[in-house]
């Protein structure tokens, strides 16, 4: 049976928040998209993520008319708390730089746009099967079979590879034509979520002789946490005490109690950086997690998919309504600026938050002399809260 075509300007690969958002910003300035997904739509809603926007993602989100909800169901977080030797030092974002965060889910950016995407008419189709893409660097084709089993192939001037962190576009790229950097650490997260009251209305970055931990929330009624853990930890060894002794020992003190409740879900998050250079080939252009992945210590992980469709956008903004190809040429380049930079910083506060399993005396001083270092300078508070916030744009 014949393939039936279907003939674009862009192809996207991947319909997280990323390809969504690359194709709701196209499609607003007159430039046609179509959007394939391996995964079933309901299987993306139903993968629950954390989520801290930046305020330029926040901006992003609400002035290209996706959805205003961030504003109504999301929390401004105006600054976090750094808690180490058992006492809190806030770092006023607002002060400082004048800017906030956001509190929302990624579920949540994700359903924002699936259903604007829905109501503008656009061309998302989810559950596909057998996709390959062909002739990077002419016209791009992409061959897939729908839910129903028909086949096809998508004809496009430019293919966007913003399928997530197992990309099947990244191995599309030949080795001779891309270079790979890759960090593991030797620690990662435990998460649960709880049932349980908020213990802080921002969150909190707790260093201890016995780990990190974070305290972050959810809803009114149901938190989400994380304590420092081995990468080989097995979540069914801990029950509800002993996650609870563990937090204890890492974060109360001086008149501070977490607020406890029932267990309801719990994983192993192991960290990992990774880049991917250069972020072309081709036509094919990599976003999001199909290009880099940083520890989520920084809270960098979706804010740094969004700014890379951002400069995207600009590019082929810039190809299809004014003829130039300037921007499109140097996105890597701008993309890249930009991941690096969150690199350093997520892997400062990592290293700076989180205790290792043979830290010594020394090092343990060191590390309290450092977070002493930042929270009684202006400078060193600013440097975290304007990295943490986001980093201006370059034009």
């Amino acid at each position: 049976m014949a393939r039936k075509t279907i003939t674009t300007q862009v192809a996207i690969m991947g319909a997280g928040p990323a390809g969504l958002m690359l194709s709701h910003l196209l499609a607003k300035a007159g430039i046609e998209s179509t959007v394939i997904e391996v995964r079933s739509h309901d299987e993306i809603a139903r993968t629950v993520r954390a989520g801290i926007l930046e305020h330029g993602t926040v901006n992003l989100l609400v002035d290209s008319g996706v959805s205003g909800r961030v504003l109504t169901h999301g929390d401004r977080h105006d600054g976090i708390e750094l808690r180490f030797n058992g006492e809190s030092h806030r770092i006023d974002f607002k002060d400082l730089v004048g800017e906030s965060v956001w509190l929302y889910p990624q579920t949540d950016v994700f359903t924002d746009l699936a259903a604007r995407r829905t109501h503008d008419g656009g061309d998302v189709r989810y559950s596909v099967t057998d996709t390959s893409v062909h002739d990077l660097e002419g016209k791009p084709k992409v061959w897939f079979t729908d839910a129903d089993g028909a086949e096809f192939e998508i004809q496009a001037d430019f293919l966007v590879g913003a399928d997530g962190s197992r990309s099947h576009c990244r191995f599309q790229i030949p080795e001779a034509n891309r270079k790979w950097y890759f960090h593991e650490y030797p620690f990662a997260w435990f998460g649960i979520l709880a049932e349980a009251p908020r213990s802080s209305d921002e969150l909190i970055y707790a260093n201890s002789a016995n780990g990190f931990a974070l305290i972050s929330q959810r809803t009114e009624a149901v938190q989400r946490m994380y304590f420092q853990c081995d990468p080989k930890e097995n979540v069914a060894d801990w029950d509800d005490d002993r996650i609870w002794a563990e937090f204890r020992s890492r974060v109360n003190g001086n008149g501070f109690e977490l607020k406890e409740g029932p267990v309801i879900e719990k994983m192993v998050l192991p960290f990992r950086s990774f880049v991917h250079t250069p972020m072309r080939h081709g036509n094919l252009f990599l976003a999001g997690d199909a290009a880099h992945t940083v520890p989520p210590t920084g809270a960098k992980g979706l804010n740094l998919a969004v700014h890379d469709v951002k400069v995207l956008f600009e590019g082929l903004d810039s190809h299809y309504n004014s003829g130039s190809d300037r921007l499109l040429e140097s996105y890597s380049d701008r993309a890249l600026e930009r991941v690096w930079k969150a690199q350093q910083f997520s892997y400062w506060m990592t290293t700076m938050l989180h205790t290792p399993a043979d830290a010594g005396d020394f090092s343990r001083a060191r590390q309290v002399g450092e977070l002493n270092s930042v929270v009684s300078s202006r400078h060193g508070m600013a440097y975290l809260a304007e990295a943490y916030t986001g980093w201006p744009g370059r034009g």
